[in-house]
C-alpha cells in the first residue's frame, strides 16, 4: 500500500494531466452527433497511426543512439514512392531488381575489404585520399553501366507518360505496361555494375578504417559466398524478367499492394542499415555533424524523388479489397464488407472509409504490439532497452553495440517506410510529404517523451485527434460564450493547435507525458 501511494505521489502531475486530457476529449465530443464524433475519432486514430510509424522509429534511434535523424521524414516519403512503383509499375520494379541485386553483391564484400585494409600499413596521406578516389570511380562506372540495362519507366516531364497518368489508368482498370527502353551489352552492364559496386565497397571500407583504427582481423570468406549467391540471384531475375512481370501485373491489386508494403519496408530496412554503417557510424562523436549529414540526406532524397517521379502531387489507387462500390455498398455488416469489398461501411449511421479509418489503424496497432513484444520479450529487445538506459554498461558486457545500432537504425527507417506506403493511398504522394510528417512526429515525440516508445504512440494519437477535431469544428463551429455565432477555426489553426498543445504539455511536464527525467 505504501509503494502504491508513493507511486501515485511521484506521478501525480502526470496523472492529473492525463485526467484533464480525458475530460477535454469527452467535452469535445459533446457538441457533435454520435456519427460525427465517431468518424472524427477514427480519422484522428488513422492520422495517429501513420504518425506513430514515423515517431516510433525516431524514438528508438534517439533513445539508443542519441541520433536525431532529420532525414526520417524523407525515408517515409521514399517508402511511399517505392511502394507506388511496385504497385502501379511492377515492370519497372522487376527491371530494377537485377542491377540492384548486382550492386548488393559488390557491397557484400565490404567486410572482406575491411579485414584486408586492417592488415595494410598505408601512409597517412594516401589513407586520406584513396577512399575518395575509389568512391568517385565507383560512381562514374555505375553511372555508365546502369544505363546499359533495359528499363521500362515513366517520364515525369510528359503528362501522358507521367506517374499521374499511370495511377489514373490503374484506378480505371485501363493500365497497360510499355516496353522497356534503352539497353546495351548485357556483359558490359553486369561487369560494369559489379566493378562499380566493388569500388564503392572498397571506398566505404576505407572511410571506416580511416575513422576507426582496428587491429588486424582474421580474413573470413563468407562475404564471397554471399556475393556469389547475390550474383546468381541477379542473373536468375534477369532470365525470368518477363514472366515475373506478367505474374505481378496479372495478380489482384490487393495482393500486389501487400507485396508493395513488404518491398517498401524491406527497402527502408536496407537503406537504414546502409546509412548507419557508411555515414552515421563515423560521426558518433560529432553530433552536430550528424544533424548536418541527415539534413543533407533529406534534401538529396527530395531531389531524387523530384527527378525520378516528378514534382506534381498525385494519388495512389486503393487496392481492390478496399475500393468496392455499387450494389451492397456501403456495407452494413462485416460479412457484406468482405463479400463486396466495399470502400465504405455504415457504423452508427456514419459512413466510415474501410482503408483510411480501419485498415491503417489495424496496421498501426499490429506494429505497436509487434515492436512492444520485440522490446519486452526478446534478447535483442532487452539489449535495446538496456542501451537506452545505460549504453556504457551494455558495451562493458561485451555486447556488439555497433551491430545493435545498425539494427535499430534500420528498424526505425523500415517503420517510416511502412508508414509511407500506408499513407500513399489515403494522403497522396508529394515531395514534401516527408517534411510534414517529420514535423508531426517530432511534436508527437515531444508530447509523449523523446525516448519513450509508449510515449511515441500516445503523442501520435493525441496529435491525430487534435488535428481532426479542429478540422471538424472548422466545419460545424464551436459555441463559445459572448459570441452570437459558433466560432469556426480556420485551416491554419490545424497545425498551430498541435504546436500549442505541445507547448502546454512541456510547460507542465518538461520530459513529456511518459518521458523520464535525465
Amino acid at each position: 500500500m505504501g509503494e502504491f501511494r508513493e507511486t501515485l505521489l511521484k506521478n501525480r502531475t502526470r496523472l492529473i494531466v492525463l485526467a484533464a486530457l480525458f475530460l477535454l476529449f469527452v467535452s469535445a465530443t459533446q457538441g457533435m452527433a454520435r456519427e460525427d464524433w465517431l468518424i472524427t475519432v477514427l480519422r484522428g486514430l488513422s492520422v495517429g497511426a501513420v504518425t506513430f510509424l514515423v515517431a516510433s522509429g525516431l524514438s528508438l534511434i534517439l533513445g539508443l543512439m542519441d541520433v536525431l535523424n532529420l532525414a526520417h521524414g524523407e525515408m517515409f516519403m521514399i517508402g511511399a514512392y517505392v511502394g507506388w512503383t511496385v504497385y502501379v509499375r511492377p515492370d519497372t520494379f522487376v527491371d530494377v531488381l537485377t542491377p540492384v541485386t548486382l550492386v548488393a553483391a559488390g557491397l557484400a564484400l565490404v567486410p572482406l575489404w575491411r579485414a584486408l585494409l586492417a592488415r595494410l600499413q598505408l601512409p597517412e596521406r594516401l589513407q586520406q585520399a584513396w577512399p575518395w578516389l575509389s568512391l568517385g570511380l565507383g560512381l562514374l562506372v555505375l553511372f555508365f553501366s546502369l544505363r546499359l540495362f533495359p528499363l521500362a519507366i515513366w517520364d515525369p516531364k510528359l503528362y501522358a507518360q507521367s506517374p499521374i497518368t499511370f495511377s489514373l489508368a490503374l484506378s480505371q482498370g485501363l493500365l497497360t505496361l510499355p516496353e522497356p527502353a534503352g539497353g546495351g551489352s548485357l556483359l558490359l552492364a553486369i561487369g560494369g555494375t559489379l566493378l562499380g559496386s566493388i569500388l564503392l565497397g572498397v571506398a566505404f571500407a576505407g572511410f571506416g578504417s580511416r575513422s576507426q583504427r582496428t587491429a588486424p582481423q582474421r580474413i573470413r570468406w563468407r562475404p564471397l559466398l554471399v556475393a556469389a549467391a547475390l550474383l546468381v540471384l541477379a542473373l536468375a531475375i534477369y532470365l525470368v524478367n518477363t514472366p515475373l512481370t506478367q505474374w505481378l501485373f496479372g495478380m489482384s491489386t490487393t495482393w500486389r499492394f501487400f507485396i508493395a508494403m513488404a518491398v517498401a519496408t524491406l527497402t527502408g530496412l536496407i537503406l537504414g542499415a546502409l546509412i548507419e554503417v557508411t555515414m552515421i557510424r563515423p560521426l558518433y562523436e560529432r553530433p552536430i555533424y550528424q544533424l548536418m549529414l541527415t539534413l543533407g540526406i533529406s534534401f538529396i532524397g527530395i531531389e531524387i524523388v523530384r527527378a525520378l517521379w516528378g514534382r506534381p502531387e498525385f494519388t495512389m489507387p486503393k487496392p481492390a479489397l478496399f475500393n468496392g462500390t455499387g450494389e451492397g455498398c456501403p456495407a452494413e455488416s462485416v460479412g457484406a464488407l468482405l463479400q463486396n469489398q466495399c470502400s465504405t461501411f455504415m457504423l452508427f449511421d456514419g459512413r466510415v472509409r474501410t482503408y483510411n479509418e480501419i485498415f491503417v489503424i489495424l496496421v498501426g496497432v499490429a506494429v505497436l504490439v509487434g515492436v512492444w513484444l520485440l522490446l519486452q520479450r526478446t534478447r535483442i529487445g532487452m539489449i535495446i532497452r538496456a542501451g537506452v538506459q545505460d549504453r556504457e554498461m551494455v558495451e562493458a558486457l561485451g555486447i556488439n553495440v555497433r551491430r545493435v545500432f545498425t539494427l535499430v537504425f534500420a528498424l526505425g527507417v523500415a517503420l517510416a517506410a511502412l508508414g509511407g506506403i500506408l499513407a500513399a493511398p489515403s494522403f497522396g504522394l508529394s515531395s514534401d510529404m516527408g517534411t510534414r510528417l517529420l514535423l508531426l512526429a517530432l511534436i508527437a515525440l515531444a508530447i509523449g517523451g523523446l525516448t519513450s516508445f509508449p510515449g511515441a504512440a500516445a503523442g501520435a494519437v493525441l496529435v491525430g485527434l487534435i488535428q481532426q477535431f479542429i478540422i471538424k469544428y472548422g466545419q460545424i463551429g464551436i459555441s463559445l460564450p459572448f459570441l452570437a455565432e459558433p466560432f469556426k477555426p480556420s485551416p491554419p489553426l490545424v497545425p498551430a493547435s498541435t504546436v500549442l498543445f505541445m507547448v502546454i504539455i512541456l510547460l507542465i511536464l518538461p520530459q513529456g507525458l511518459f518521458g523520464r527525467s535525465e
